[in-house]
């Protein structure tokens, strides 16, 4: 038993491991040291100087690449640049695809159906480029817009001549002067408005969006804005020509749009003030329908303002080529179907007079069967306006306790409803809190909009459209500029929010940007696309939409769609065929964020 073995013991065996370890390492060390060629740092030293040059200098890349790098190992056919779209034949030179004299051949003249919008199924739109008239030139900026136009821009003379002593437009030389005149205004638009001021509180900012409907040349919506007045003119396209194209050619808001059998593109409680001026729409046809249709659109309170036959039918018939007591019982109609829609008369002097639409419908329900009222809707979504048919039934109001109350909520005065929560957003679901953080978010993005388009706070944009509004944050941080927005809310959003932002005091449409937009090509400066492209990929093709984007857009015009990168890249090889200047960028969000812009910038 004297005579152990050493190995046996568990220490003597600890040691030998770390023997066995301690010789392996220093090996290793040797053998590491041999085979090395160059004195340079460490591999994970080279990693960690690479990532730190890659922070230094990754805003500063001019565009972003995100093409494939790897190669083929074997032969390939050298890659061909795909071709540009072709241009359009030069007769597409003012074309509107839904309003397209040709095609409304097709569709039956009773209430004028004819004249709205008939768009062209997905398989035959022309898949072209629309061309620019010989000669356009850019269009003068705003405020000088207001007044002059370049003649090559809109080369139409008949309204010209048609309305020449009415002083609608006048053609000096290669000029379109538009002095303020029109069918209503003898005396010129100025003094028009200034009539209606002794009506209707235009100064007082609690009438901030103004719907006018046979719109003309949109003067009336043009003087306007000296009162911070925003006007969405309407007309349809008729024998004058181009009204509506010469509005926006000046900077004035204005689109494609008839009363005729389906709800206008606006939601409910919309507007503070509706005006007609010899717009020549039959209101007391139909039952009054148009009449209904123009209450649904007005907000409690708001005023209806109308100039032109019936009114003072007493010392214009003669003018008119009337009889006097054709026009005395149309008027009389008129104020029937007023009555019945609850509107009181607030005056009448001269050519003008003045309705105004209760702030609730206490009293109305009371006296609706014995005035003999259209009934009130049930079940009929109120803010409905795509392709929705007019019902001969009265909107109703949201509830009240008190005939002192204002149905939905009172509205601040212009500007400060801009920014304040609007009474909608409870019945939309969005807290005051959700509210606000919009608005700090669209005024960071803005303001890096500026950074990357120079030409944004220069004021080279006066029409500016936003595909996709939401709550109207994107208008909402673009105030300080000279601009108007067009907000546009696809009819299928998750969430229709287009009342929020006629709440706001801005103004906008409903929209299925699968099909085309109802105004004249060339008529915006500047188009924002957010989130347009991911929520439309599955639903029709994306070229199309491009192709309506170039054909809105002027020339000298930009485009900003922010996006998921993958929808990025693949937009970008299509711009590039469509001879837009275009690159990738990352976003405010920085390089990791999936959420990229691809900036189209054709104003240099």
């Amino acid at each position: 038993m004297g005579n152990t073995n050493p190995l046996k013991n568990p220490l003597v065996k600890f040691l030998l491991v770390i023997v066995l370890f301690s010789l392996s390492y220093i090996l290793g060390i040797q053998t590491n040291t041999l085979s090395s060629t160059s004195p340079a740092s460490t591999p994970l030293l080279q990693n960690q100087q690479h990532s730190l040059s890659c922070l230094q200098h990754n805003f500063s890349l001019p565009h972003l690449d995100f093409e494939p790098h790897h190669r083929l190992s074997v032969p390939q056919e050298p890659v061909k640049d795909p071709p540009f779209f072709n241009f359009c034949p030069l007769n597409f030179t003012d074309y509107c695809p839904c309003h397209d004299p040709q095609r409304e051949m097709l569709f039956s003249t009773d209430k004028f159906f004819h004249r709205e919008r008939h768009c062209q199924e997905h398989n035959t739109k022309p898949r072209c480029l629309v061309p620019k008239p010989v000669g356009y030139k850019k269009p003068f900026p705003w405020p000088k817009s207001r007044d002059y136009a370049w003649f090559k821009n809109v080369p139409f003379k008949k309204l010209t001549e048609f309305k020449k002593s009415q002083n609608w437009v006048r053609l000096e030389g290669d000029l379109l002067i538009f002095p303020g005149g029109g069918t209503s205004f003898t005396k010129g638009v100025e003094v028009y408005v200034k009539e209606i001021t002794r009506m209707v509180p235009l100064k007082s900012g609690s009438i901030r969006t103004v719907l006018d409907f046979g719109c003309g040349v949109a003067s009336f919506g043009a003087f306007l804005m000296d009162y911070n007045i925003l006007t969405m003119s309407i007309a349809p396209i008729d024998q004058h020509q181009a009204q509506v194209q010469f509005a926006l050619e000046r900077g004035l808001p204005a689109m494609l749009g008839i009363l005729s059998t389906h709800r206008l593109p606006f939601p409910s409680r919309s507007f503070d003030m509706a005006h007609c001026s010899r717009c020549l729409v039959q209101w007391t046809n139909y039952d009054g329908l148009y009449l209904i249709e123009i209450d649904r659109v007005l907000r409690p309170g708001g005023y209806w303002v109308l100039s032109g036959p019936p009114i003072s039918w007493k010392v214009r018939s003669k003018k008119w080529e009337t009889q006097p007591q054709d026009m005395e019982k149309e008027q009389n109609r008129l104020e029937d179907v007023a009555r019945r829609l609850c509107w009181k008369k607030v005056t009448e002097r001269g050519h003008i007079a003045v309705w105004r639409k209760p702030t609730n419908h206490l009293n109305c329900i009371k006296m609706s069967r014995t005035w003999k009222s259209p009934r009130f809707c049930i079940n009929s979504d109120p803010d409905a306006g795509w392709y929705k048919k007019m019902e001969p039934c009265i909107t109703p109001l949201p509830n009240v306790t008190d005939i002192h109350d204002i149905s939905g909520g009172a509205l601040l005065k212009w500007p400060k409803r801009l920014s304040a929560a609007p009474p909608r957003l409870r019945s939309e679901g969005i807290s005051v809190r959700a509210y606000d953080k919009d608005n700090q978010l669209w005024q960071r993005r803005v303001g890096y909009y500026e950074k990357i388009l120079k030409s944004l706070p220069e004021g080279r944009y006066r029409n500016i459209m936003d595909m996709n509004a939401g709550i109207g944050g994107f208008a909402a941080a673009l105030i300080k500029y000279p601009v108007w927005v067009m907000n546009v809310i696809p009819f299928d959003a998750k969430k229709n929010n287009l009342s929020i932002v006629y709440e706001r005091g801005l103004i906008g449409t409903y929209m299925n940007w699968c099909e085309a937009f109802d105004t004249y090509p060339r008529t915006y400066d500047l188009i924002h696309a957010y989130g347009v492209f991911s929520m439309y990929m599955n639903k029709c093709d994306i070229l199309d939409i491009l192709l309506e984007m170039y054909r809105i857009l002027r020339p000298e015009g930009a485009v900003i769609i922010r996006d998921h990168v993958d929808i990025i890249v693949k937009l970008h090889g299509i711009t590039d065929r469509i001879r837009w200047h275009s690159k990738v960028l990352h976003s405010e969000n920085g390089p990791l964020h999936p959420e990229k812009i691809l900036l189209i910038d054709n104003s240099k």
